[in-house]
């Protein structure tokens, strides 16, 4: 099942969603501020992740900066444990199913959460667009 983690007043957390609506794909929505992600889901996500640490933190939020933490000098198990402790740090959206991950809102890179059957027909009707 899908699930998107959001924060209340995230812009781009409502363009996901609205989008996955207009879509017409199910998904379960996780405030990840009022209900924060456990060690064992923050582990889950930085599996997934291509960059890391760094794929998920917003380095340049001022929560961030007020922790005053420099994450390439702390264990695997710190981190963790400061992210679900604060995740504020988080970038949002944070999208994921079972096999994948995508972290921010990007319409182009959402869609790999379509059915490959509509992919399928969106690609060829856009390349029947492109030759009219």
């Amino acid at each position: 099942m899908l699930t998107i983690y959001t924060a209340p007043s995230c812009t781009s957390c409502k363009k996901a969603k609205d989008w996955f609506s207009r879509h017409q794909i199910s998904y379960n929505e996780r405030n990840m501020i009022s209900s924060p992600l456990t060690e064992t889901e923050v582990i889950s996500i930085l599996a997934m992740t291509e960059d890391g640490v760094y794929g998920v933190i917003s380095t340049r939020n001022r929560f961030v900066k007020q922790l005053n933490v420099d994450f390439e000098e702390l264990s695997f198990s710190e981190m963790v444990r400061i992210i679900s402790e604060n995740p504020q740090i988080l970038r949002r959206p944070i999208i994921k199913d079972d096999r994948r991950l995508n972290i921010g809102y990007n319409e182009e890179e959402i869609r790999t959460f379509l059915p490959r059957a509509v992919r399928t027909i969106e690609n060829r009707d856009a390349r029947l667009k492109s030759v009219i």
